[in-house]
């Protein structure tokens, strides 16, 4: 998806919201300014990975598109404080079950891949077994 669908009038509501949290950090900023108002050094602690400039982007296109509220501080230094808008803390809100149905998923992938790493796991103990008894022999 790319950044101009999220003007596009002509698209479909899911469409229209997925092109506002598109991107890789754009969901995390969501979950974390749901707990309160953030700075942006809070935010890129809390973020390992996420730099000064991606972070930077990501705020303003998302105040542009309606879902964070930038706040100016008058003070030496400025200091500038990120929340959510009211269509922010809506989106989050509907986005819960969406949350819920990935770590279902997470935990389904994860119970797989214990699942086949036992069976690998016996596999390999027989072909042991095996290299013992005929090396024994």
């Amino acid at each position: 998806m790319t950044r101009s669908q999220a003007v596009k009038l002509d698209v479909c509501g899911v469409t229209a919201v997925v092109a506002v949290i598109d991107g890789k950090w754009k969901t995390s900023l969501l979950w974390l300014l749901e707990a309160g108002p953030q700075r942006p050094a809070e935010i890129r602690r809390r973020l390992p990975g996420l730099s000064e400039k991606v972070l930077t982007q990501a705020l303003r296109e998302m105040e542009s598109d309606g879902l964070v509220h930038r706040e100016v501080h008058d003070v030496l230094p400025l200091k500038t404080v990120y929340s959510l808008t009211d269509f922010g803390r809506r989106l989050s809100v509907a986005l819960g079950p969406v949350s819920d149905l990935g770590h279902e998923r997470l935990d389904r992938l994860t119970a797989e891949r214990a699942e086949q790493a036992g069976r690998v796991g016996q596999v390999g103990q027989v072909g042991q077994v095996g290299q013992v008894e005929s090396s024994a022999s």
